[in-house]
């Protein structure tokens, strides 16, 4: 089975075509300025020339359009023709508590996605708009939604509900969803597997780090905690979102700086985190070398990430009473060799011992960077969200033709 993967932002659409015989990627790309008369598409077909074209899309259905004739082109396509994809697997953000799987687009489940539109209103409305386009250019292809929040709908009723008035869960559904989901699970069976390991057996803590980050107390396989809340501002610092603060600040700098709840909520989402500290960079590799030549701002952001990013381990080991693995995943996990040193070496009070060689060591692959005599296991496991899509997708779909 073939299928294409999708994930629509509000002005972008990255895309992958896999064969599920072996799963391995047939290509993938990225459309970019949606919307704009110079938009950018970039396709990257396996074992052909890397293609980018510049011209005016002003719409996703146009967008997939364009992605479905560069998949089939003579010159950069990987397939003969449309009908040899056999399904099409989208990343939703929100399920809220409607969706704790996957599941294949109907009428009703495309309400519910709508309905969700206030929880995830950057996220979700960008999604449909992938969902109506890949319905308009390939009318008869099943699809799949598959969820962010839908890993973290095991959490028990005392880790999602927020001590706030219970009629505000009841009437509006304010509680902790987490995000991340599709990348905790998959790097928790992976660790799991490379380890060896019955997942059911195991304490795993999954940091999830890049521009957004978010951390999970997976115990037994299953979803228990989770760092991000409602939204994904809640919880670590990140690149531009503040993380945890106490929630009195919102009315009292909205009435001394007279700001608008627009004006806070971008504040909060979009110039807080490390850029805000920094005052140079969202990024972890300019803040990183920005400390290394001795810029007091770009130390002060690197430890505050590392300070919240540490605590939050140390709580979930709490919550599990114990802990037998870290994973270290995303952008800055996989890559900041500085960030992870600085993590570990203050968590010897849990049994961890890093292998400082280890962690040096760049690789496409699961690995331990921890040493042979740490009670702890470190890892580094590359996630692969658009993998974890395919294969629901292939299992759902699978389900359906028999």
């Amino acid at each position: 089975m073939k299928i294409l993967v999708i994930n629509a932002g509000s002005s972008s659409l990255k895309y992958q075509l896999y064969d599920m015989t072996d799963e391995s990627v047939l290509a993938k790309g990225l459309v970019e300025r949606i919307g704009m008369d110079s938009s950018i598409v970039t396709h990257k077909p396996t074992g052909k020339a890397e293609v980018t074209e510049v011209s005016e899309i002003l719409e996703h259905t146009t967008a997939i359009r364009k992605v479905l004739g560069l998949l089939t082109s003579p010159e950069h396509g990987v397939i003969g023709s449309i009908d040899q994809i056999e399904a099409v697997g989208h990343r939703v953000v929100h399920g809220g508590e409607y969706f704790g799987e996957s599941a294949i687009v109907d009428s009703d489940v495309k309400s519910k996605i709508r309905q969700l539109f206030d929880l995830a209103p950057l996220h979700n409305p960008a999604s449909m708009m992938g969902i109506k386009a890949a319905e308009a250019n390939m009318p008869n292809i099943p699809q799949v939604v598959v969820f962010d929040t839908a890993f973290h709908q095991s959490m028990p009723e005392h880790a999602y509900l927020y001590a706030i008035p219970r009629v505000l869960y009841k009437k509006h559904k304010v509680r902790r969803y987490g995000a991340h989901g599709t990348s905790h699970d998959y790097v928790s069976l992976a660790a799991a597997e490379f380890l060896g390991r019955n997942i059911e057996d195991m304490k795993i803590i999954t940091c999830h780090i890049g521009n957004g980050a978010s951390i999970t107390a997976v115990k037994n396989g299953r979803s228990i905690d989770t760092s991000m809340g409602m939204t994904p501002l809640e919880g670590l610092m990140m690149g531009t979102r503040s993380g945890d603060l106490d929630p009195a600040i919102v009315p009292f700098v909205m009435n001394k700086e007279e700001l608008t709840v627009n004006e806070v909520n971008s504040m909060l989402n979009k110039h807080s985190g490390l850029l805000a500290i920094s005052g140079i960079s969202s990024d972890m590799r300019e803040i990183t070398e920005g400390m290394q030549n001795g810029d007091a701002n770009s130390k002060l952001a690197f430890d505050m990430y590392e300070y919240r990013l540490r605590k939050y381990i140390g709580s979930y080991a709490a919550v599990m009473n114990g802990v037998d693995t870290i994973v270290f995943t995303a952008g800055v996990g996989e890559n900041s060799v500085v960030l992870r040193e600085k993590v570990c070496e203050n968590l010897t009070y849990l049994g961890v011992e890093l292998d400082k060689e280890l962690n040096e060591i760049r690789s496409g692959e699961p690995r331990r960077i921890s040493s042979a005599n740490s009670k702890v296991e470190v890892l580094v496991v590359p996630t692969n969200e658009e993998l974890v899509i395919a294969r629901d997708t292939n299992r759902l779909v699978k389900g359906l033709k028999s």
